[in-house]
């Protein structure tokens, strides 16, 4: 049987990792995988973290920016895969004119327990 959740823009949650997360799928239910969106504002970098026992990768969606995994820093744009492996530092700039969007699919699904700011 399929299940579709719907994409609530109401549900958008700014972090203190300096970005807006929509949660679109993170549950007990489907714990191999979870997605959220992620929106950057223009000139804005999140804080340096890594998930730990979380593999995540960024499907950019619309603008541009900068990745930084572990010590090497690219260039990102619409269409790109980011792949993080779990425990690695990670963080994106916003260094386009609009917002930076992209999707978050994290394995096994991100849970907060295994996030680990790197700037504390």
């Amino acid at each position: 049987m399929a299940f579709v959740d719907r994409y609530n823009p109401a549900a958008e949650f700014h972090t203190g990792e300096n970005c807006h997360i929509t949660e679109l799928r993170n549950s007990d239910a489907d714990t191999d995988c979870s997605i959220a969106r992620a929106r950057v504002a223009p000139g804005v970098t999140t804080r340096l973290h890594c998930l730990e026992r979380t593999a995540e990768r960024y499907v950019i969606i619309s603008g541009s920016g900068q990745v930084t995994v572990g010590t090497a820093a690219t260039p990102v744009q619409a269409f790109d895969v980011v792949h993080i492996p779990a425990g690695v530092s990670q963080q994106i700039s916003n260094t386009g004119s609009e917002d930076l969007v992209f999707l978050c699919v994290c394995t096994p699904r991100f849970r907060q327990e295994n996030y680990r700011d790197l700037e504390d």
